[in-house]
């Protein structure tokens, strides 16, 4: 049963002194120290208690050695699924992985041959490129277009032309990172129907799917019918909601045994075993407790967006936000501003000493933009502001 409190976003832990990858990389990344990060998509907003407090109860034993995943853990996860999502699966269908990264990795291996080909719907997340690469897969980038509102679709034509026989598997991100959205349920079958008649699978990226915004509504790609189950990998996890990267523990969900036979070779050959007992604990934690904390957490989310969103809107020949359905990753469009895309970073390092994810990193669509992680306490939301209103000032 929840405790009902109200959460409090307003400040958080500093993080400086620790080796988070945000702070320890300033340095190497932006050539400087004196730059607030605000590219990794981990939140500067501190873990809930709730999950804390289950692994300071764990600790008391002293034994800290290997653990199978308990049906606990995984039932909890179901509850969370089914009440959420309305995605309904069985126990059976779930694998255990430290990353939807190393997912990816183990998915590609499974359903396609050295040299075959892979799809990816760019702007992307930067792993889904290395993924294909570094294995040895031919990249198809079917990019998404841009519309007018400044919100992206699906290209379904430029998809359907650049598929062959070869090509073998689509990696879906579902919401889109970074581009924000989440794809209505037509979206999504035109997708489907693409991939049914030219016999790809799907490996469905899902692992911002708790972190969507009134009155959007996220659709599992499996969900979607019997026959989108039937080619659908699911990778889901507790990272990214409640702020739980560092214990390293997400799920593949896989329902057709066809599937999950050709999934669990490789798997098997990687050796995940069963992670480790901590985040076993921490990730049932979460997943148990988490509703009223999330519900807060998107609220106090979303009004850091609309700050954002004021500052983009007084200087809106500049630099533009895209509308955001999702995620807490804005997309800034910047090509207002004239800039080369270093000097587009120069003006966010040097001028509001800001250190973002620079647009390009997400594939050549991305040029002129930059991406803000704006999971941050009150108080460093409003050093955020600042340091961007008064950059862009400045430059008047």
């Amino acid at each position: 049963m929840e405790e009902k409190i109200n959460y409090n976003f307003s400040e958080s832990v500093c993080r400086e002194d620790t080796n988070a990858e945000k702070y320890t990389l300033r340095e190497r990344l932006f050539n400087t120290q004196d730059v607030m990060p605000v590219w990794v998509a981990d939140m500067d907003i501190d873990t809930p208690d709730f999950v804390l407090d289950a692994v300071k109860q764990r600790l008391k034993h002293p034994i800290i050695g290997y653990e199978e995943v308990p049906n606990s853990v995984w039932q909890a996860q179901l509850n969370w699924m089914k009440n959420h999502h309305g995605f309904k699966y069985k126990i059976e269908d779930l694998f255990y992985s430290h990353s939807v990264v190393a997912s990816m990795g183990v998915a590609i291996n499974a359903f396609s041959e050295v040299g075959q080909k892979v799809i990816v719907q760019t702007p992307v997340y930067p792993p889904f490129f290395y993924s294909v690469i570094n294995n040895e897969r031919k990249l198809i980038k079917n990019s998404l277009k841009l519309e007018d509102d400044g919100s992206y679709r699906f290209d379904i034509d430029d998809l359907k032309s650049k598929i062959d026989k070869d090509t073998k598997l689509l990696l879906l991100c579902s919401p889109h990172n970074p581009v924000g959205r989440v794809w209505k349920r037509e979206e999504l079958e035109e997708i489907l129907e693409v991939c049914l008649q030219n016999k790809i699978v799907v490996f469905s990226d899902e692992i911002h799917s708790d972190l969507v915004y009134s009155p959007n509504k996220h659709i599992p790609f499996a969900t979607l019918s019997e026959e989108a189950k039937n080619i659908t990998i699911t990778a889901i996890g507790v990272g990214k909601t409640f702020n739980m990267a560092g214990f390293a523990m997400s799920s593949v969900i896989i329902e057709n045994e066809d599937l999950k036979k050709k999934f669990s070779k490789v798997y098997k050959q990687v050796h995940f075993a069963e992670g480790a007992t901590l985040s076993h604990v921490a990730f049932e934690a979460a997943y148990t407790n988490g509703n009223l904390w999330l519900d807060e957490l998107k609220t106090h989310l979303y009004k850091n967006y609309l700050l954002l969103k004021d500052v983009c809107l007084k200087f809106q020949n500049d630099i533009k936000i895209t509308p955001i359905e999702a995620t807490y990753l804005a997309w800034l469009d910047c090509r207002g501003m004239n800039l080369s895309n270093k000097k587009l970073r120069d003006f966010f390092v040097k001028e509001a000493k800001l250190g973002l994810n620079a647009g390009l990193s997400f594939g050549r669509e991305g040029s002129g933009f930059m991406r803000l992680n704006f999971a941050v306490s009150s108080v460093k939301m409003s050093q955020i502001i600042l340091r961007l209103e008064s950059a862009l000032k400045n430059r008047k």
